[in-house]
């Protein structure tokens, strides 16, 4: 007769392998991280290793929509255009229907980028009729084309002359090349060589100008690039009538020095745009910038890891020292993803990897919390057996939680622009990654130390062993907090309308981003006072400049679209002041972007709301969502009045730290209401207001080991990274302490009052006991989670 195993046999070796399963999957997720992070290295925004970012809009004309088509052949245009330039490593691609961005590592000089990447290039060859018959005719090189294409443009000497309709264009044209002309005293020219059908007509319109005798304006050819006379020469007396200059080729000569001419060279020959172009944002960021950025960043990183790392090592002993192993694991995985997926890093996307740390903390934080749950509930239980129960009962909150950071990280992907948008990138990619370090890495590692011997027979270094201080102590005390609902709710109303008044008396000081506009970053040899500086800019021109200190003695000047030659006169004001001045930064936006830029974070602040009522009310049911969303609208807003108050920029990193704030304030809420949900389906007939007060006291642990873990992270970030990224930390800092308080004191009162007037219950939940030591009926004093069998979802 067969005998069968034992149950506990089969149990244990069906742990074993699935945790072999686990840390066969953990080994291969880190081999490949590793292969990956020594062979693809991440890719640096321009905010991190200098350089200038143009965007370019196409415009329509009446001949040619500016539509995807004509946008993409206006990037192959430029990208040749840029590779005549000789920048390294440049990224040219297009953005939506009629927009293409432009990134030119190192290069520090936008003004002769844009100007080369911006004009239209339309080259064409002309037969000269003769001297305008009115001279003022065509000065300003704006004279309408006859409906014969007869059109009058200056020379360059600025003689008005009559051209016939045009007879070449720069489809004609082969190539171009600058060349030095040393043996006939020409200087630089400009060799064109034409296709075979150009050449013959180069030498049909040449033939006809050498009719006409010597001297005569008719024995002119105009070269046109894009509405002005770059070149008129006479047809050589050699050249005789109707033969034409042959060969295919021509020299364009003039006063050319050697950038002008290969400037020329490469215009003519990358081919002119289909539709012309308009600068809407230009961004240059000077490379020692970017340099002390990272190096800000970086420590921020290191200092904010250690100090997590060591917090969580104090509060959890043995398992918060494999939460910190697992947690460098993380830093491995996210920036293998990073490169495996070709994002670009940026500033706000180092502080998404960063911020994402305390994400990773959170989901360590919830299984290690439920574990000692676990523990202290059951009768001689094992470490093991307590953390798999753990993890089993945290995955749901884990989930839900780390999906409402998702839907944040996809809207800034989706809706925000520049670093912003890496900021989304490198936030959603830590998330996946803070979860796979969580639930496969530390869970292996969690799993295999509890099994061993010694951990065993020693449980307390095991930091699970015991409830911990926190709960002791509200275990002990076992508040009534949400006897008097509407008090909290006065309360949250109050703060809500006193940090909100300041956008009503200070007004939001939104950034160019919003308003389009100029900001210039100067870094000077003498440091130089900003009233001092605005009346230097009031005197040479510039009355409503805004100046500002930033950083280490830095000067940033705001003011509305400025041309390149009004910003060099801004610069020339400020060196004055300053001596030995270099512009570290330099922002253009123009107003339509900045309209624009300004509506679509309205849709992204709508969306964020409204796509977290969706998540909620599906995940958990309408009453929660309502609940958890009208708590966000509340953090909103008092993060909103408290930077007006502040009188800090409304920009694209603050509404980077917006929408993170909303998707880190849902995670309270989520890992709240995943409680009462599972207290409700152990407990139907209790007090929904006790109920969920017990859900507040059994999940204030891990509320406040969470908080503790994102203020070390946020404070680090404050303190030692880039101004740019001090206004980004102090919001989530402001961020999370408001939305810890709301998710236990607005959102929680809230659904206690929905749930009473769709019930009619409120005499119900006074009457469940009276005074702070009341408890639920059949109680012990340490709060027992449900059985797996009771937590069925009900709701």
């Amino acid at each position: 007769m067969k005998r069968s195993r034992p149950p506990s046999r089969t149990r244990s070796r069906s742990r074993s392998r699935s945790l072999n399963v686990r840390a066969l999957l953990a080994l291969a997720v880190l081999a490949a991280s590793v292969a990956i992070a020594l062979t693809m290295p991440v890719r640096l925004g321009l905010d991190l290793r200098g350089g200038t970012q143009i965007v370019l809009e196409t415009k329509s004309t009446e001949t040619t929509k500016a539509d995807r088509e004509a946008t993409d052949r206006t990037v192959e245009v430029l990208r040749g255009r840029i590779d005549a330039l000789g920048v390294a490593e440049p990224t040219i691609v297009r953005s939506g229907e009629n927009r293409v961005v432009v990134e030119l590592p190192g290069v520090q000089d936008p003004k002769k980028a844009a100007d080369v990447l911006g004009r239209t290039a339309q080259l064409t060859v002309h037969s000269v009729l003769g001297p305008a018959e009115n001279p003022a005719d065509g000065a300003d090189g704006k004279t309408e084309a006859a409906e014969d294409g007869e059109r009058v443009l200056p020379d360059e000497s600025g003689q008005s002359l009559r051209l016939k309709a045009a007879t070449l264009t720069g489809q004609d044209v082969k190539g171009a090349d600058a060349r030095f002309d040393q043996q006939n005293g020409a200087g630089w020219t400009v060799t064109v060589d034409f296709k075979d059908s150009g050449s013959d007509r180069w030498a049909q319109v040449t033939g006809e100008a050498a009719c006409n005798p010597a001297g005569d304006p008719k024995r002119r050819v105009a070269i046109v690039l894009d509405d002005k006379i770059i070149s008129s020469p006479q047809v050589d007396p050699s050249v005789s009538c109707g033969a034409g200059i042959t060969g295919g080729s021509t020299q364009i000569t003039g006063s050319f020095d050697d950038a002008e001419a290969r400037e020329l060279a490469l215009l003519i020959k990358g081919g002119a745009l289909p539709v012309p172009v308009e600068t809407i944002e230009q961004r240059t960021i000077g490379a020692t910038l970017g340099d002390e950025a990272i190096n800000a960043g970086a420590w921020a990183a290191v200092i904010g890891t250690a100090l997590t790392a060591l917090f969580i090592i104090v509060v959890y002993r043995l398992m918060g020292a494999l939460a910190t192993v697992a947690l460098l694991c993380y830093g491995l995985i996210s920036y293998a993803a990073l490169a495996a997926v070709g994002a670009t890093l940026t500033l706000p996307g180092l502080a998404g990897f960063v911020l994402a740390i305390g994400m990773a903390v959170d989901a360590n934080v919830l299984v290690f919390e439920r574990a000692r749950e676990e523990q202290a509930a059951r009768t001689r239980p094992s470490t093991r057996s307590a953390l798999t129960a753990g993890f089993r009962s945290a995955f749901s909150a884990i989930a839900d939680s780390n999906i409402t950071t998702l839907i944040a990280a996809a809207l800034l992907f989706f809706l925000a622009s520049g670093p912003v948008k890496g900021f989304g990138v490198t936030l959603g990619i830590g998330v996946l990654a803070s979860m796979v370090s969580a639930l496969v890495i530390t869970r292996v590692l969690a799993e295999f130390a509890a099994s061993r011997p010694a951990v065993f027979r020693r449980p307390g270094i095991t930091g699970i062993s015991t409830t911990g201080p926190v709960r002791d102590a509200l275990l002990r005390r076992n508040p009534f907090l949400m006897s008097r609902p509407r008090r909290w709710l006065a309360a949250s109303l109050i703060v809500m309308v006193v940090a909100g008044s300041g956008i009503l008396v200070r007004g939001l000081n939104f950034g160019i981003e919003f308003t389009g506009g100029r900001l210039i970053e100067y870094s000077t040899a003498n440091q130089v006072d900003p009233d001092r500086a605005r009346d230097a800019l009031a005197d040479a021109g510039f009355p409503r400049a805004v100046v500002q200190s930033s950083g280490d003695g830095d000067l940033t000047v705001r003011t509305e679209e400025l041309t390149d030659d009004e910003a060099a006169t801004v610069t020339k004001a400020v060196a004055e002041l300053g001596g030995e001045t270099e512009k570290v930064r330099d922002e253009l936006i123009g107003p339509s972007l900045g309209e624009e830029l300004r509506r679509d974070a309205l849709i992204a602040l709508g969306l964020a709301l409204a796509a977290q009522l969706a998540y909620l009310a599906v995940r958990f049911r309408l009453l929660f969502g309502t609940a958890a969303v009208s708590a966000l609208a509340h953090d909103v807003v008092i993060l909103v009045g408290v930077f007006a108050w502040l009188g800090k920029p409304i920009d694209g990193v603050f509404l980077a730290a917006l929408l993170t704030v909303i998707g880190y304030s849902v995670n309270d809420s989520v890992v709240l209401f995943d409680r009462v949900r599972e207290l409700l389906g152990k407990e139907r007939k209790a007090p929904f207001g006790r109920l969920t007060n017990d859900a507040i006291l059994q999940t204030l642990p891990r509320t406040v080991n969470t908080g503790m873990g994102a203020v070390l992270i946020l404070a680090s970030l404050a303190v030692l990274a880039d101004d740019s990224l001090t206004d980004f930390a102090l919001a989530l800092l402001i961020g999370v302490g408001v939305g810890t308080y709301s998710s236990v004191f607005t959102a929680s009162p809230l659904a206690i009052e929905m749930h009473d007037r769709g019930t009619g219950s409120r005499s119900a939940r006074r009457g469940d006991g009276k005074g702070r030591g009341a408890g639920r009926a059949g109680t012990t004093d340490k709060q027992v989670p449900a059985s797996r069998a009771e937590r069925q979802e009900v709701l």
